[in-house]
């Protein structure tokens, strides 16, 4: 029997039943529903709403049940609408009528928020550990290789030569700026609604105090109409979860091009790679490939629940139960895209001679030629040209600028001297650039000094 039968006279078609069942989705909520219950119970006591021998039946009937659930044994119907009817019938089922005290000044309005806002603080502490876990990767990745030259890229042609440490480092504090997204998601689902019953309140003398103390909420709503309809939430947490994806997808883009014939920067170690059914040689980068897919579908799934929101009128509306599905699935993809990806990160090999070849083969040290003549107090904006003019020689002769006779560059402009081959110099170049934040040694080493003191800070 439906927990709201009692105004139909006919029967819910199956079809509809079928259709409008969220059990399949919400049954992973079932270890918070019960805890919200556990907790209601104790406090409708307290209250001498119910009697404490009436609560403490209702109490240790719900921990059967989640004993149950939780070892496959729980036989959920195809007429349950979703897990907290189904555990209501099992209780009914285990202790009798008393089973139905429970829900007094309840509402599944206010029952299912809240075991969503419980479920995502949970997922969220558990999201915030492996993203460390994938810093820390980074971290190490960056100690390993400390010194490798790379070509930094803009456009995605070669701008300037960056240390791979100082390259790889940017994607730590992109995860860093993610956590604290995370922190803002929590602190948003952090506020107890229960109480808020369907709309309106209750009418019953409950103590919500108790309630957010008992299930751990930092906040307690103010208004029960915002309180049920509510799911901001889920948009910020579903925003971060997007920008989580979407700087996992970069990082596989530059991993797919970067292992690809025409780099050859790193190699994927063949445990994260994939063959071909017919071209026998072929290595392909998968995983990396399917988490940029992948990253595509955290991005709608954040459209798709700003889309079920905007149009809804307050307070509950029966939309709001596709919420679910959205967030776990988001979730589950983040979660395994980060395993995933941290030991993939963590078995990359470099291929640090065509790293720095490419490097080698560029004009990535002219702004450092240009540097050069500002010192010899020229403007920059002229320093400029007169370097452009040298990488057009250069570029006609099918030379480098470290290439070039120093009497080349003296028929641009006479100010030339030896010392300008010094200024661009791999290695110079690199360690010249030590402003805070930059790619020389010194300041790289400073970085990676502190991302390692914050993951040492960090208590996840």
């Amino acid at each position: 029997m439906k927990l709201w039968q009692g105004r139909f006279d006919k029967k819910t078609d199956k079809l509809v039943e079928q259709f409008s069942s969220s059990l399949a989705d919400d049954i992973r909520l079932y270890k918070q529903d019960i805890a919200g219950s556990i907790a209601y119970g104790k406090m409708l006591a307290g209250q001498k709403i119910i009697k404490r021998a009436e609560a403490n039946e209702i109490i240790k009937g719900l921990k059967e049940i989640g004993k149950k659930i939780k070892a496959g044994t729980f036989k959920f119907l195809g007429s349950d609408e979703d897990i907290h009817s189904a555990i209501e019938r099992g209780l009914t089922s285990h202790i009798g009528s008393m089973a139905g005290k429970l829900h007094t000044g309840r509402s599944r309005n206010d029952q299912v928020a809240t075991d969503m806002r419980l479920y995502i603080k949970e997922e969220i502490t558990g999201l915030k550990k492996l993203i460390k876990g994938m810093q820390q990767a980074i971290v190490n990745l960056a100690e390993k290789n400390i010194d490798v030259v790379m070509p930094g890229y803009t456009h995605l042609q070669v701008a300037q030569p960056v240390l791979f440490s100082h390259y790889i480092m940017a994607y730590f504090w992109m995860l860093e700026r993610d956590k604290k997204r995370l922190n803002c998601a929590y602190n948003h689902a952090d506020i107890l609604i229960l109480g808020s019953a369907a709309l309106a309140g209750t009418t019953y003398d409950i103590d919500r105090n108790f309630l957010a103390k008992e299930l751990g909420f930092k906040n307690i709503s103010e208004n029960s109409m915002d309180a049920v309809a509510d799911r901001d939430y889920l948009v910020v947490f579903l925003n971060a979860a997007n920008l989580i994806m979407l700087h996992l997808s970069r990082l596989c883009e530059e991993m797919v091009i970067f292992s690809s014939a025409g780099f050859g920067f790193i190699k994927i170690d063949e445990a994260f790679t994939t063959g071909s059914s017919i071209m026998p040689q072929k290595q392909n980068p998968d995983v990396a490939e399917l988490i940029r897919g992948k990253s595509a579908k955290v991005a709608a799934n954040y459209q798709a629940l700003s889309g079920i929101i905007k149009g809804l009128p307050l307070t509950y509306n029966r939309d709001l139960q596709e919420d679910k599905k959205i967030v776990f699935d988001s979730l589950d993809t983040i979660s395994a895209s980060l395993e995933v990806m941290t030991k993939m990160l963590s078995g990359i090999k470099l291929n640090t001679t065509s790293m720095l070849e490419a490097v080698q083969k560029s004009f990535a040290n002219a702004t450092d030629l240009a540097d050069y003549l500002v010192g010899k107090k020229i403007p920059f904006r002229k320093a400029h040209g007169i370097v452009g003019q040298a990488v057009k020689i250069c570029v006609k002769k099918g030379l480098y600028l470290h290439e070039l006779p120093l009497s080349e560059f003296k028929k641009i402009n006479s100010v030339f001297d030896e010392k300008l081959f010094d200024a661009i110099a791999i290695k110079n170049v690199i360690a010249a650039r030590n402003s805070l934040g930059g790619t020389s040694p010194k300041q790289v080493k400073k970085q990676i000094s502190l991302a390692t003191s914050l993951l040492l800070r960090d208590k996840g």
